[in-house]
């Protein structure tokens, strides 16, 4: 399988998925990531956020693992929303992902992210570093209310 051909696939899942989502009542909030990620065809990474839901700030921890065309290093700070959030409890737990990205020095990458009770994570912006990817995978999401704050 080819570069082109993975990126592709990944693209169209990343476009199904937007459209796929069906309406609902529940809350959206605001996320900001801060993610650092490695990998040579299987890469990890880490970092941290801060989700804004209900005039709260939470901070939370991300890690993960992803699978597909992945190579070189890069330092992501992507913003975006958290929607169908019914509970605040909702928004930890393991989630699948879908993403693209490049850069060389600087660049840009996008993901969504779907848990299995029904949020949906949509994430873009810069990333820094030497990397092109277009993968799929796992990230898990631990959030810590003891140190939310006000927004």
């Amino acid at each position: 399988m080819n570069a082109h051909h993975i990126f592709r696939i990944a693209l169209t899942a990343l476009i199904a998925s937007t459209f796929a989502a069906s309406p609902s009542y529940a809350i959206s909030g605001s996320v900001r990531i801060t993610v650092a990620k490695a990998g040579l065809v299987v890469g990890a990474g880490g970092g941290r956020g801060v989700l804004s839901f209900r005039h709260r700030s939470y901070p939370f921890t991300i890690k993960g693992l992803s699978l597909g065309l992945i190579a070189g290093a890069s330092i992501n700070r992507l913003v975006g929303r958290a929607d169908y959030i019914n509970e605040l409890s909702d928004f930890s737990g393991s989630y699948s992902t879908v993403g693209a990205g490049a850069a060389l020095v600087g660049g840009a990458s996008g993901v969504q992210l779907r848990n299995d009770k029904g949020v949906i994570i949509s994430l873009q912006g810069a990333k820094a570093g030497v990397e092109a990817s277009a993968n799929l995978g796992i990230v898990v999401i631990t959030l810590d209310p003891s140190r939310s704050t006000p927004d």
